[in-house]
């Protein structure tokens, strides 16, 4: 278990983490997400030691990291793939690691075989392609069996065998009762991984809750209704008004945020618009991090298509 009381920590004038609390249990996979700049590096950094932080406290297991007796029994992490000595082969450098701990070489060759290094464990680091040294940091994580992981981008640079892997490794270490702490950028891949979602923004918890429960707190109701080509605006114009945006995707279809599927079609019936096709949408995991994290994000991109959108309001009958 991790756990976090009121940490912080300030660079200069900039607090890159502002008094965060939050738990990380046992048993799930628990997804860090945030914009770059929101503090997730920093955070990770102080959970093992790396930082100091300026106030408040973090403790892995009961005790800060620098007081287990044997780290890598109790936490393993990949927060740095690159932090190895390129020299060395993989067996090495695993083995050196091993030997701070009284881990026996049995165990060096468990996760080699695990990570899928065997027919590279002999070669030298400074060789390996992106994705060979995310596996290299994945193993050093687990060389101790740890009942703590903390994996930061892990499948930056793996091929999908290895996206896929990397997914069924962090859900069969929480299935053991491990405790789990995961940080990516892929949306799409933290939905099918994560039970459970820490967001930061600008050094601030913004949401800790289960992914279903992320999703639909910042999910509106949202449709695509299917209607004859000559009748787009006739809908939209059914739904006047503020609070409801309709977008015409194509001459026959529309999207409508705002209202759910059942009014669309109580209010198309009463005004006599002939719906071909009524689809209620799930807000997908990107949607709703991309809404929750709007305000925070620190480095912002213009999008080079904006979209036109007509906004209506549903008034009631």
């Amino acid at each position: 278990m991790i756990e976090a009381q009121n940490l912080s920590k300030q660079y200069g004038e900039k607090a890159a983490v502002d008094s965060v609390t939050f738990t990380v249990q046992p048993g799930r996979v628990t997804g860090f997400l945030g914009p770059n700049g929101a503090g997730k590096s920093t955070t990770m950094r102080m959970i093992m030691g790396l930082d100091n932080p300026s106030g408040g406290h973090v403790t892995v297991n009961g005790q800060p990291y620098a007081q287990h007796r044997a780290p890598l029994r109790e936490v393993g992490a990949l927060l740095d793939a690159k932090a190895v000595h390129t020299k060395r082969s993989a067996y090495d450098h695993l083995r050196s690691m091993a030997a701070t701990h009284g881990i026996p070489a049995s165990r060096v060759k468990e996760v080699i075989e695990l990570t899928g290094l065997g027919s590279v464990a002999n070669k030298r680091v400074g060789g390996f392609s992106l994705g060979m040294g995310q596996r290299l940091g994945i193993a050093a994580a687990l060389i101790g069996d740890p009942h703590t992981v903390i994996l930061d981008e892990p499948v930056n640079g793996l091929d999908p065998e290895g996206v896929q892997w990397v997914r069924h490794l962090a859900k069969d270490l929480a299935s053991e009762g491990r405790t789990v702490f995961l940080s990516s950028h892929l949306m799409s891949e933290m939905a099918l991984t994560a039970d459970h979602l820490i967001v930061i923004g600008r050094g601030r918890i913004i949401a800790d809750a289960p992914i279903q429960t992320v999703i639909d707190g910042q999910g509106r109701a949202l449709a695509r209704v299917r209607v004859r080509a000559d009748r787009p605006q006739d809908l939209i114009g059914s739904l006047a008004g503020e609070g409801v945006t309709a977008q015409i995707l194509e001459p026959e279809l529309v999207e409508i945020t705002g209202v759910d599927a059942r009014r669309i079609a109580e209010i198309a019936l009463r005004d006599r618009v002939l719906v071909y096709e009524l689809t209620p949408l799930q807000l997908s995991l990107e949607d709703a991090y991309m809404q929750l994290t709007q305000d925070e994000v620190e480095y912002q991109s213009q999008n080079p298509e904006p979209v036109t959108t007509i906004s209506a309001t549903v008034e009631g009958r």
